[in-house]
């Protein structure tokens, strides 16, 4: 393969598109363009030079939990299923948050999980386990050569904001610049507050590398596990699942069976003591006014098709 080949590669995979190359058919794990998403991964082995802090693990958890709600609350709920409204301003900001997380663009995003939704659990469905097995519903979809660009034709509504295009286009940007900020913060920690323990190489890791790693799986987890393990309290054409464990790394997305049977209303866990903090989060974004109209769970749907005695 030549060089050029291989940057272009690398790039894509990288950086995405917001078109769709309906000629490309290649199936299988790309290990040239998957090379960025590995160094993420081979990165955080670093920890064992740079140490750790209480403080550098709490930045990361700290940062793991933001970029978590810009996937759940503004990727997932608002840029996948509409169910809730904003300002358009508030929307850039959102996709902006969203791209911090290091998932690509939020087009893509939602372009990859409609999809879903209306394949789900089929051939067709990019990550179902029962299609396809744990592995490559966990992680080796994302490196597939097919699945790099945006599918445009599934976020029609969301190409005519041109922000939109231009941030799903660029979308690595982001992590970039924060992964820069995050070393500058750490490296200026280091000299003005020493007490911390802290410095730019073991901030970057813990915040940047390890932060983002966890989320990444995390997020999958909703499309392997719980398609796999858990309770399903509803009868759907999907082996979605809801799954306590999931929900409580994703913010309240381990309802997943919950989601299946009603996937437009702003929260997924239906009943009060169901864990949703991505659905607490965003009535307190409402009361701001922030975010508005959030789309209600009616209780006609929360009775419908129920399974007399979970699986």
């Amino acid at each position: 393969m030549k060089f050029s080949n291989i940057l272009t590669s690398v790039i894509r995979s990288f950086l995405g598109d917001y078109r769709v190359n309906e000629g490309d058919t290649r199936r299988g794990v790309d290990w040239i363009g998957s090379i960025p998403f590995m160094v993420l991964h081979i990165a955080c082995l670093a920890v064992i030079w740079v140490g750790w802090s209480w403080f550098a693990v709490l930045f990361a958890l700290i940062f793991y939990l933001v970029r978590m709600f810009s996937i759940t609350a503004f990727y997932h709920r608002y840029f996948s299923h509409r169910s809730f409204k904003t300002h358009r301003f508030f929307q850039c900001l959102f996709a902006i948050w969203g791209c911090s997380a290091v998932q690509r663009g939020p087009l893509w995003w939602a372009a990859i999980h409609r999809h879903h939704h209306i394949y789900s659990d089929t051939e067709h469905d990019t990550h179902s386990p029962r299609i396809h097995g744990f592995l490559w519903s966990h992680i080796g979809w994302i490196s597939a050569r097919e699945n790099y660009e945006t599918r445009v034709k599934y976020v029609k509504d969301w190409i005519k904001f041109p922000e939109l295009v231009f941030i799903n286009r660029y979308a690595q940007v982001v992590p970039i610049v924060e992964a820069v900020i995050i070393f500058i913060v750490g490296a200026l920690l280091g000299i003005h507050m020493p007490e911390l323990n802290t410095d730019g190489p073991q901030l970057l890791i813990w915040g940047f590398f390890i932060s983002t790693v966890v989320c990444s799986h995390a997020t999958f987890s909703i499309n392997s596990f719980d398609h796999m393990y858990g309770t399903r309290r509803y009868n759907t054409p999907d082996t979605s699942r809801n799954n306590f464990i999931a929900t409580l790394f994703t913010l309240g997305e381990g309802w997943h069976n919950n989601h299946h049977h009603y996937p437009i209303t702003a929260r997924a866990g239906f009943y009060w003591w169901e864990i949703d903090i991505t659905w607490y989060l965003l009535v307190i974004l409402s009361w701001f006014r922030i975010v508005r109209e959030l789309r209600p769970l009616p209780d006609h749907i929360r009775k419908k098709n129920r399974i007399p005695v979970e699986e």
